[in-house]
């Protein structure tokens, strides 16, 4: 993982939120918040919460009585879910890094990580913390990304980068946020952490869009990978988000778009 895929700063939580969101994110939140909730919980910590999709779905679902810590390494996309929530006593907001978590040991019933989990740069050492802060018998409930070719409108992007800077192809995409599928690898993980129930449930869903520039601007402009878009020069991220559209429009046709997304869904008991 390179250092600036874990950077979420400038206009990106907003822009972030307001494409990438909808496009990708919202049917998995809906999911995990119901694991969560199914289990009733009292004291429920969520890492890597971003701009707080997560967080929103479990105050919806979640009795008023349990109480909601929402932390994330990068301050500005907290900032932005904290902005965005509508019954703001609901959640406790805390910058933290989910590799040295700042809660004291056996704090909550559930962890709970929206696609986070792919940014640990230390897998094993998030896992361990995550271990440390549930009770007994809690439960860590995260998901990650499966391969990028199970997931159409982020290979299509992935392709057509790689065309236009063939020297240097942005490969933020495949490398983090799908760069970590492996069912395997995160068994052994989760078990080196201390987790000795662990189920895994791959989950498909459709993603759809208004248009295809839509997932272009997404993924192009609302994600790390503008940072790699930028370093590299002319054409420069207007161009670049345009060939992107016009791939995507050729595969998916000029209209409302639907492509294939796919996730492993975990839950791992102390």
């Amino acid at each position: 993982m390179a250092a600036t895929d874990k950077v979420f700063a400038g206009s990106l939580p907003g822009l972030y939120d307001r494409w990438l969101v909808p496009l990708i994110f919202e049917p998995y939140a809906r999911d995990l918040a119901g694991r969560v909730a199914g289990v009733q919980p009292r004291d429920v910590l969520e890492t890597a919460a971003g701009t707080g999709v997560l967080t929103r779905a479990m105050v919806a679902r979640l009795s008023p009585e349990t109480r909601i810590v929402a932390t994330d390494l990068n301050q500005p996309m907290l900032d932005h879910a904290a902005a965005r929530q509508p019954d703001p006593g609901r959640v406790v907001w805390r910058q933290a890094d989910a590799l040295a978590l700042p809660f004291e040991d056996q704090a909550f019933d559930v962890v709970a990580c929206q696609f986070g989990a792919m940014f640990f740069p230390d897998k094993v050492k998030g896992y361990s913390e995550t271990h440390r802060v549930l009770k007994a018998g809690g439960r860590f409930m995260f998901n990650v990304w499966d391969k990028i070719a199970d997931n159409e409108f982020a290979d299509v992007v992935t392709d057509t980068l790689a065309t236009i800077f063939p020297q240097d192809p942005p490969r933020f995409l495949a490398r983090t946020p799908h760069g970590y599928h492996d069912v395997a690898r995160l068994r052994e993980e989760l078990g080196s952490a201390g987790f000795s129930s662990i189920a895994i449930e791959t989950r498909k869903e459709i993603s759809k869009a208004a248009s295809p520039r839509d997932p272009a601007i997404a993924y192009c402009q609302g994600t790390p990978l503008r940072n790699e878009i930028e370093a590299r020069g002319p054409p420069g991220l207007e161009a670049a988000t345009q060939a992107c559209a016009q791939a995507l429009a050729l595969r998916f046709g000029n209209g409302q778009v639907a492509g294939r997304i796919q996730a492993h869904i975990v839950t791992a008991t102390r």
